[in-house]
């Protein structure tokens, strides 16, 4: 299998924080959702891979290079969103087309204009009166437009409403349809990955509590509800993890199939990313 992004024993160390042992597989024409609370390692993980700060051991290759000894054009296969990140607010989408003409070589003025049109925004009003979903999506459409093989993506939907999500996510979609490019993709937004990502990696105060195919998130996990009497009848080796709330528990099986067959009378449900993320940190074992 070819891989677009590998990362191996990546640790960087903080004062107060410790990214601890990082591996990532990205393969080509895939998507990776790597999901945590703000502060969890999400974009140090990020800043990392793109060499904006130095980290203590481990190794990052990009298209089967050392990060380090990539040339100009081989970062030019990168498209890159980051929160903090952005264009001059006197500019407008015309003057962004010539600036990004200037610095890629692949610069694709057709897809930028028809998406232009398509997301419906102005050409000539100045970025300053665009709405935060607007900028977001000039922000996504200038990362793909040059025509890069990896998307590295930090919180892009953060602060949209669902229609403006929806659009950029179908985005998402299209752009690794080619089976050749991919996107690494940080959020704690997890319904934007539902039905998008190809693998979860969910990481928590530095470390990866689950990596995992979608797949195998949807085909073994459960979640399950259950009053006290009803919970009181079950192994504690039947569940991974348990929060009680309104005096109603919430606990995830890693094997719904084992656990019908043991417990056939009780329901059993698809959770979401956002349930798994909350038991995983809150829940007790």
């Amino acid at each position: 299998m070819e891989y677009n992004l590998e990362i191996t024993d990546l640790e960087k160390k903080y004062q107060d924080f410790h990214l601890n042992h990082i591996n990532l597989k990205l393969p080509k024409g895939k998507i990776i959702g790597l999901i945590g609370e703000n502060g969890s390692g999400k974009t140090t993980t990020i800043k990392a891979i793109l060499d904006l700060i130095p980290y203590d051991k481990g190794e990052i290759k990009l298209f089967g290079k050392n990060h380090k000894s990539l040339t100009k054009l081989d970062r030019e296969e990168i498209g890159v969103v980051l929160d903090d990140s952005f264009f001059s607010p006197i500019l407008n989408v015309n003057d962004i087309n010539t600036l990004m003409k200037r610095f890629y070589h692949r610069w694709n003025e057709k897809l930028y204009y028809d998406t232009i049109k398509k997301f419906k925004i102005p050409c000539n009003q100045p970025l300053k009166e665009f709405s935060n979903g607007m900028k977001m999506k000039i922000k996504v459409l200038c990362a793909i437009a040059h025509e890069p093989k990896l998307l590295i993506l930090d919180e892009p939907t953060n602060g949209l409403d669902p229609i403006f999500r929806y659009e950029i996510v179908d985005l998402f979609a299209d752009f690794v349809s080619n089976k050749e490019n991919s996107i690494l993709m940080t959020t704690h937004i997890t319904s934007d990955l539902e039905h998008l990502v190809d693998e979860v990696i969910f990481i928590e105060n530095g470390s990866i509590l689950l990596d995992i195919s979608k797949k195998q998130l949807d085909d073994e996990y459960g979640m399950v509800e259950l009053v006290p009497e009803e919970f009181d009848t079950l192994n504690k080796e039947d569940y991974q993890k348990c929060l009680k709330y309104k005096n109603i528990y919430f606990f995830l099986v890693t094997s719904k199939q084992e656990f019908q067959k043991k417990y056939s009378n009780i329901e059993i449900r698809k959770p979401t990313l956002e349930e798994i993320m909350l038991l995983l940190v809150k829940g007790e074992s």
